[in-house]
């Protein structure tokens, strides 16, 4: 049986970390590269990094932050924000990134998904969609872009369908209603999108305790959850270790990666 990954998501404004409720009022966490360091050495399964005004700025990825976080730590890592063709790709890759995310581009040209997949492999290409519940859509959920601002008047089915076919390895799906809540995953949206889509899928937005990451991994099929405000939200009482959350679900028979005694760099 696949281990489940839990995820930490760096949504970078100039160089650092931050949060946000519904992809607005961000506040200030960390440096990313330290955060990296210390998600790594908290033994996170994976990491991905956002650079969430590229787009709206139209401009590329910080490269520059890509290669810190890089350095810092040792599991997969996936970039995205900015990238808009091989070219850029390639150069993240090049900086140390394992995988490239695809957002907004991917709506204004979805044959870069292709183009990405027969370049470095399906397995490079993670295609993240922003959603929001919206009853005119056939299934219920518009896709947004540009930071979710920018509603695109494709159903978010349809788009998660497409994206698959497109040469897309993974999906990583992003509720803009629970984002930041705490209040836990759009689980709704979770099973439908796994009955659209046959690729691994990551959920993220909303998870705010390890009861919301139990159900996740339990009522739906998702292979992977980002749980970025449980590890380091200013605007939670307490955060929470990768250690107890990881012992947490495996109490609760959740095949998760067992934790190690160390990890060095």
């Amino acid at each position: 049986m696949l281990t489940k990954r839990l995820i930490a998501c760096f949504d970078i404004i100039g160089g650092r970390v931050t949060k946000a409720v519904q992809f607005q009022d961000n506040i200030d966490v960390a440096p990313a590269e330290e955060l990296a360091r210390e998600m790594y050495e908290a033994q996170i399964d994976e990491l991905i990094f956002y650079d969430i005004t590229a787009s709206a700025e139209k401009r590329g990825i910080d490269i520059q932050t890509v290669a810190k976080v890089a350095r810092m730590v040792f599991i997969p890592f996936t970039v995205g924000g900015g990238i808009k063709d091989l070219d850029g790709m390639y150069e993240a890759l090049k900086a140390g990134a394992e995988k490239i995310s695809v957002d907004s581009m991917a709506v204004r040209n979805p044959q870069i998904i292709t183009l990405g997949a027969k370049a470095f492999g399906s397995q490079c290409v993670v295609l993240s969609v922003q959603v929001k519940r919206e009853p005119k859509m056939p299934c219920g959920y518009e896709v947004y872009i540009d930071g979710a601002r920018v509603a695109t008047g494709l159903d978010a089915l349809e788009w998660l369908r497409r994206g698959q076919e497109l040469g897309a390895g993974e999906i990583c799906v992003n509720s803009i209603d629970c984002d930041g809540t705490l209040q836990g995953y759009d689980y709704p949206l979770m099973r439908l999108a796994e009955k659209a889509v046959s690729v691994p899928l990551i959920a993220s937005g909303g998870a705010g305790s390890p009861e919301h990451l139990k159900r996740l991994f339990t009522e739906t099929d998702a292979q992977a959850a980002i749980i970025s405000s449980m590890l380091y939200s200013p605007r939670l009482e307490r955060n929470y270790s990768v250690r107890e959350l990881k012992e947490y679900l495996a109490s609760c028979g959740v095949p998760m990666r067992p934790f190690a005694q160390a990890t060095t760099a």
